[in-house]
């Protein structure tokens, strides 16, 4: 327990944050962080998101989670507070993060808005985002820390509360977006489903000091024999059943990506009049819902071209890769036009014995998003194509530099002594366009502070500004630095350590 006290005792006072440890009952550990936000200074304030994460606590006490409980976090505080769950969060573990408060959905990713989110109007998203916490960034640091099982609640509604005033979200997409692609061993529980409000209460007259479908969710989690696919199935029919008798429509939705069945309370017991046999059957595994596989049409080719785009100073080199053996190459911007040769490189084919087609060409720096027309000569001389290849700027842009990080990732940082020690993160900047956000560490191999970047430049992508300061002095007895980069996608890093 002593070792959890002084990972808190760097939060700010504006975070209360409470510890209670409860012996587990079961073999493998169980922990848990559950995070109320009431108090917002820049957004409208919450009335029981504080009660809902105190309930949570207790009830995951009652179910023999070690818990964390935090209230009102500022964004270093749910920094902080995260880091600590890091610390407890151990292989094979059971990990359960609970959040009540805002929620903000932009461009298909969730952020947790904490106290001192500033307001936003039409189009601040950005300003938003970066003072908020990515819901995919949580997932991603219980995989890194190999926890056996991950279990996420969010009780976070779904629409504008500066048009809405009272309901848990900030000016966005309109709702948290569905976590279809969650990595194994993780299960995610939402209040309410896209486009839909999460209600705090039934009516003006309902005194239950939490939200409608926390008060069910945690009576639910306490049902002996229940896995967490029958916990989240009945909450979902109860809150949607409480929803209609107001004329609401609320219905939560789960995602699963568990393996195995995970009981919380004890698993199914057989009923009392059940035939012993000489083994029990096995448990039904958790599995999604079926999902229906598009078929390709029947005159779509197989081996269709593809392209790869990459961004340099003069503008964009397309590569495009052809499977079958071609004697020319043609194509063409959008629908509309004469098709353009792309010319012949100075080797031969092996496979057709004649040049080879030039496989790339150049578009300018400002080339706006659209479709490019392919087209290509097979091995006997007949016409194959058009084939449709999409070409966005900003999504090829982030691709190619993720691409170039993830493979120059022993360069992100170096050490220079110049007037002192110096640690220059100009090879970061340089591919800035591709991060959300990047994390250092000073002597410690957990990155806790953000590091400043510029803003990315579409038009000179790898420019860095003159004004940008691309290095940090560090105290002379400095050892090392740690980083982890959050990149666009929503996707973390390893966390890569340089030492002098």
């Amino acid at each position: 327990m002593t070792r959890w006290l002084s990972s808190f005792s760097r939060i700010t006072t504006s975070a209360a944050v409470f510890i209670a440890l409860a012996v587990p009952a079961h073999a493998d550990k169980r922990v848990a962080l559950v995070i109320g936000n009431n108090d917002y200074r820049n957004v409208p304030k919450l009335q029981k998101a504080v009660n809902d994460a105190r309930t949570m606590g207790d009830t995951l006490k009652q179910l023999g989670f070690s818990v964390m409980v935090a209230e009102n976090l500022n964004r270093q505080a749910f920094s902080e507070t995260l880091l600590a769950f890091d610390r407890a969060v151990e292989p094979g573990d059971t990990a359960f993060f609970f959040y009540a408060g805002h929620g903000f959905e932009i461009a298909g990713q969730n952020f947790l808005l904490p106290t001192d989110v500033p307001a936003a109007t039409e189009g601040q998203e950005e300003l938003v985002r970066d003072a908020s916490v990515l819901a995919d960034r949580i997932i991603e640091r219980l995989q890194n820390k190999k926890a056996r099982t991950s279990i996420l609640v969010f009780d976070a509604c779904r629409n504008n509360p500066f048009e809405r005033a009272g309901t848990r979200a900030v000016a966005g997409g309109g709702g948290l977006a569905p976590m279809t692609q969650l990595p194994e061993g993780v299960f995610s529980v939402f209040s309410a489903g896209p486009r839909q409000t999460a209600l705090d209460r039934l009516s003006n007259d309902d005194a239950n000091p939490n939200s409608v479908f926390t008060r069910t969710f945690a009576r639910e989690l306490l049902q002996p024999g229940e896995n967490l696919v029958q916990v989240a199935q009945h909450t979902r029919r109860l809150v949607s059943e409480m929803a209609d008798t107001v004329k609401h429509k609320q219905i939560p939705v789960y995602f699963d990506q568990m393996v195995d069945d995970v009981f919380l309370n004890g698993v199914a017991k057989a009923p009392a009049d059940a035939v012993p046999s000489a083994a029990p059957p096995p448990q039904q595994l958790a599995a999604l819902p079926p999902v229906a596989v598009p078929k390709l049409p029947k005159d779509e080719a197989v081996n269709a071209p593809i392209a790869s785009f990459s961004r340099h100073n003069g503008g964009w080199t397309v590569v495009f890769s052809i499977a079958d053996p071609a004697l020319g190459i043609s194509w063409r911007m959008g629908d509309g036009g004469d098709f353009r040769e792309t010319g012949f490189i100075d080797t031969l084919d092996p496979r057709t014995r004649k040049r080879m087609p030039n496989p790339s060409i150049e578009l300018p720096a400002d080339a706006p998003a659209g479709t490019i027309q392919l087209r290509y000569v097979d091995a006997q001389g007949e016409m194959q194509g058009p084939f449709p290849i999409r070409f966005d700027p900003e999504a090829a842009l982030i691709r190619d530099q993720r691409k170039i990080l993830d493979m120059t990732a022993t360069s992100w940082l170096s050490f220079r002594e110049f007037n002192g020690l110096l640690v220059y993160y100009t090879h970061l900047m340089s591919y800035r366009c591709a991060i959300r956000e990047v994390r250092i560490g000073i002597d410690t191999a957990v990155p806790d502070r953000v590091l400043k970047m510029p803003t990315c430049d579409p038009r000179d992508p790898s420019m860095i500004p003159s004004d940008a300061q691309p290095y940090l002095k560090l105290a002379p007895q400095t050892r090392s630095v740690s980083v982890e980069l959050t990149y666009r996608d929503g996707s973390v890093s390893e966390i890569k350590t340089f030492r002098r």
